[in-house]
């Protein structure tokens, strides 16, 4: 077993707490059982099981003197490539808030609510494209497929520099909101794929964090060209030019080297291979199966669980909607200039970050923590809210740092999608409700777009109270999920039993025989 203290330098320490690899006796029942397994509903080889086969063939010294070594190579390859991503898209997304405080609205002619509605339309867009994303990122190769996606929202991201109406500016905003409805998804999917369960929170926080960095990044970098001023180009124009380009070439690079699985990761010899699908059949949710199942689609809609997935998106989508696309108007309102606004975003970038790593690292070193750490994280974008409703407006300084925290809606997000890659189990139940819930954080986007109002301008009272009644909604979910999950697990414990060896290595191959988490009589849930 790895020490804490040999660790403290990079991810592992942080992992090191929890079981790295299955005990002799779990090996030794797997190779009685694996045998029994082999094909799925459709006759189809299952995915990865071959190399599971071959992994219970190893010792135990083995498993557990490769285990961290293989866990460093995953996090060395595959979070730099997904930390890069989600900087890109987080920045394509604010690109339209950054143009705002320059002469975009001007320039097309976006009087009115028309500005609103150019900022909603991004949301009609991956609203359209959220559940079908789902299905092809589930059908098709995870890595290709993003690839692909980025390179062509690339391309509309270009393009919005020959738009010359509202008409115009409307079509692209909604196709390119169509085309970034895959990238989330396919980082959690590729995030499954690599990590176990209790690895995961720590990584899918790190990454999202990366919001952060792609707000100071995106805030400088549009301050900078707002003082190009003898370029052809105006300065909201350089902005989607320069982002769409950065994305051009990140998009070639995402091909090379991101993989699919385990099996096809490049970095990994063929024995270190056999260890990465050990790791994560302990999340007993096999790797991957392609096909549609309609049971599962049923499961999905019965299981009540889903609804606390779906309010929670649609209010981070509300959050979301109205803090992002405002922020620039917001601030701006309190007395600062254009360049000013945009600047004074760089330290909410930093806030971001540091908050949202802080909350991974304590939901793995402080276990069954998740659900109150989601509560938590709203408390601090709420009490600002309150700040930005009731504060007096000369005092400026207090009213920009309340508008601050509106940027930790990061935190209940990411764990939000902790949530699904933890508990939901089943390739298409998974799927759907993935799609579900960005479908619903879609719409909520469109209604945070759509609650501020230029004529209640600074203070934009009907904005801030739907952000407060979403951010208290979801403190109330967050209890009520975590003690349905309590019930959940004590149920199954008094009808099935604690776990024993032999039930988990059934469990695990039921993952790979892709049975949902209330199929799979072993499966326990994440609090």
């Amino acid at each position: 077993m790895i020490d804490n203290t040999e660790i403290k330098k990079d991810f592992a320490e942080i992992d090191a707490g929890e079981i790295s690899n299955p005990s002799c006796d779990l090996s030794n029942v797997m190779s009685k059982r694996i045998e029994d397994f082999g094909f799925d509903d459709n006759g189809e080889k299952i995915e990865g099981l071959e190399y599971l086969k071959q992994s219970v063939e190893l010792s135990e010294e083995e498993i557990e003197l490769m285990n961290g070594k293989v866990r460093w190579k995953i996090d060395y390859n595959i979070m730099p490539i997904i930390c890069i991503t989600y900087t890109l898209q987080f920045l394509d997304k604010l690109s339209l808030n950054y143009a705002a405080a320059y002469t975009f609205s001007a320039d097309l002619h976006l009087v009115g609510q028309r500005y609103s509605w150019v900022a909603a339309i991004f949301n009609f867009g991956y609203l359209a494209g959220s559940i079908p994303a789902n299905y092809l990122i589930q059908r098709f190769p995870v890595a290709k497929f993003t690839g692909c996606m980025i390179f062509v929202w690339a391309i509309l991201l270009i393009a919005h520099i020959g738009a010359k109406n509202y008409g115009g500016i409307l079509v692209l905003r909604f196709l390119l909101g169509i085309m970034e409805s895959c990238i989330s998804p396919s980082c959690m999917a590729i995030s499954s794929n690599f990590y176990k369960r209790s690895e995961q929170p720590l990584r899918m926080c790190f990454f999202l964090s990366f919001n952060g960095i792609a707000t100071m990044l995106g805030a400088l970098l549009s301050w900078g060209l707002g003082h190009a001023t003898k370029s052809s180009l105006v300065p909201w124009k350089l902005i989607f030019l320069t982002i769409g380009l950065m994305n051009v070439a990140w998009s070639v690079i995402f091909l090379i080297f991101c993989p699919d699985t385990p099996m096809n990761a490049r970095f990994l010899n063929e024995k270190e291979k056999l260890i990465a699908v050990e790791r994560v059949s302990q999340n007993m949710m096999g790797i991957k199966n392609i096909h549609y199942k309609q049971e599962q689609i049923f499961e999905t809609f019965a299981d009540y669980k889903t609804i606390y997935y779906v309010l929670i998106g649609l209010a981070c989508g509300v959050i979301n909607g109205g803090s992002g696309n405002f922020q620039s108007a917001l601030i701006k309102g309190f007395g600062f200039s254009s360049t000013e606004s945009t600047i004074l975003q760089m330290p909410t970038g930093a806030i971001e970050f540091g908050v949202i790593f802080t909350a991974g690292i304590i939901a793995v070193l402080v276990k069954n923590t998740r659900c109150i750490i989601f509560c938590l994280l709203c408390i601090p974008s709420l009490c600002g809210l309150i700040g930005i409703a009731t504060i007096p407006l000369e005092h400026k300084w207090a009213l920009v740092g309340c508008a601050w925290l509106q940027y930790l809606i990061g935190g209940p997000v990411i764990l939000s999608w902790i949530f699904l890659n933890a508990n939901v189990a089943g390739s298409t139940k998974r799927t759907l409700s993935n799609g579900l819930w960005f479908t619903f954080y879609a719409a909520g986007n469109i209604i945070g777009a759509n609650i501020f109002y230029t004529k209640q301008k600074p203070r934009y009272h009907s904005g801030i109270l739907g952000l407060a009644i979403s951010y208290g909604g979801m403190i109330v979910i967050g209890v009520l999920y975590r003690l349905s999950l309590m019930w959940e697990n004590r149920s199954r414990d008094k009808k099935y039993g604690v776990l024993t060896e032999e039930a988990k290595a059934e469990s695990i191959l039921k993952g790979f025989q892709d049975l949902t988490d209330k199929q799979n009589t072993g499966f326990r849930y994440e609090l």
